[in-house]
């Protein structure tokens, strides 16, 4: 990939050789379908494969969102058929895991709502630092009978501790930025104007350091994780969950009041899960 590069919905920058920007950019509500999970897997290749490359920030341009939730109008079919990464995983949890475990630093630079495969990304970035003003983090899943599929049942409970897991998980709210810094869901919560200085100063410093150090520590601290295969389990969970009438109701119902469309229902989803009738 070469500087400011576009993918189908992703843009790489590269600010230095050892330090990338990417940028999700998938108007007007930053979905993620197929042609997502494909740029992402040929972002994680690339990421993997670049020698001098040490850090990564992953922020967006699309005002409110910074990843949401999957595309729902996309045909299923069409993500069943993409064929399984590196790790043997599907391609989604492939990145995830494949991230975790790169030789790289990963940052996640919050804006607008980390819906679902955003707050899965930010449990598989390394830091995570969100805007006070503009930041909301949710696993909305079981608001609308499905199972998260990218993860979070494996990396949330030793992050946040089982019970905070248990409650994000299951009551499908939205978590602001205090919250989530005070649970240790991100590093830190930071006003709106201070957030992309304060994030560009740690990557900066960070890209200057040796990187067998850098790979030798993450490679380290993350004998701490639950293993790989618990995330193909969560994927597993989620497409069969995604055949249930329960969950094909939920979605009908949420799609009813305008749901993967600009407006009240993806900017307060919480409030609108809510209120979906008894399933």
């Amino acid at each position: 990939m070469n500087a400011q590069t576009p993918t189908p919905q992703i843009r790489v920058a590269r600010r230095t050789p050892a330090y990338w920007r990417i940028t999700f950019d998938n108007p007007p509500l930053n979905v993620m379908g197929p042609p997502m999970v494909q740029a992402f897997s040929a972002l994680i290749d690339a990421i993997e494969a670049d020698a001098q490359l040490r850090v990564v920030v992953f922020d967006s341009a699309v005002e409110g969102f910074f990843l949401n939730h999957s595309d729902f109008k996309a045909r299923i079919e069409d993500m069943l058929a993409l064929p399984p990464g590196p790790t043997g995983l599907p391609p989604w949890p492939d990145f995830l895991v494949r991230l975790t475990r790169a030789p790289v630093v990963s940052i996640a630079l919050i804006r607008g709502r980390a819906t679902g495969n955003g707050s899965e990304i930010v449990l598989s970035c390394d830091m995570a630092f969100a805007s006070q003003e503009k930041a909301v983090i949710s696993q909305w899943e079981v608001g609308v009978g499905m199972v998260a599929g990218g993860g979070p049942m494996a990396r949330l409970p030793g992050l946040i501790g089982r019970n905070r897991a248990m409650e994000v998980l299951l009551t499908s709210d939205d978590i602001r930025a205090d919250q989530a810094e005070a649970w240790g869901y991100i590093n830190k919560a930071l006003p709106d104007a201070e957030l992309e200085a304060h994030v560009d100063a740690i990557a900066t410093r960070i890209a200057r350091f040796d990187k067998w150090a850098i790979a030798q520590t993450k490679r380290l601290v993350n004998t701490s994780l639950s293993p790989d295969v618990e995330l193909g389990a969560g994927w597993e969970a989620c497409i069969a969950s995604l055949g249930r009438p329960a969950a094909q109701e939920g979605i009908k119902a949420l799609t009813d009041k305008g749901f993967q469309a600009p407006g009240d229902v993806e900017d307060r989803l919480a409030v609108h899960l809510g209120d979906l009738p008894p399933r």
